[in-house]
């Protein structure tokens, strides 16, 4: 069993994964939050905990919180006895990002086989655009396959 991580250790985590989360595309305050709340022991931060732990300001949680509730990727609780909101990460965030990109893929294929339908199939550009269509809606059903089999493996507890 290794040891309880420094706080040190635990900041340096918290920022790598925020940058990884940033480079996919998620706001880097949001990913900061996002990071700090994972790695929380109890699952639960309010926005006075998020701030003092990211050394960030109050307005700057609320607005990462914000976007984060919108996405539905956290959600806000009151626990008993506390006048706080208490926000938590969703169990399946990741598979819950992953649907969110998967209906992104949905929107490329929707737009590029409509290009491809404007300059027609014959031409370079048409047999490019539905090529490009083709590949989103390869990959999204994949990857719409694989979450559901990721549920059916790990049901929500």
């Amino acid at each position: 069993m290794s040891p309880d991580p420094s706080p040190a250790e635990i900041s340096q985590f918290v920022e790598r994964f925020a940058g990884v989360l940033a480079n996919s595309g998620v706001p880097s305050m949001s990913a900061r939050v996002m990071g700090r709340m994972l790695v929380s022991p109890t699952g639960t931060m309010t926005a006075a905990e998020l701030a003092e732990s990211l050394q960030i300001s109050q307005p700057a949680v609320s607005g990462a919180v914000r976007q984060l509730l919108q996405v539905s990727f956290i959600t806000r609780e009151r626990l008993p006895g506390s006048r706080k909101d208490h926000y938590r990460i969703r169990e399946d965030v990741f598979a819950a990002i992953l649907e969110r990109r998967n209906d992104a893929l949905g929107e490329w294929e929707s737009s590029t086989r409509s290009g491809a339908d404007l300059f027609g199939p014959e031409t370079p550009v048409g047999h490019r655009l539905a090529e490009a269509a083709d590949f989103f809606a390869f990959i999204r059903e994949d990857l719409n396959q694989m979450i559901k089999n990721w549920r059916t493996d790990h049901p929500a507890r």
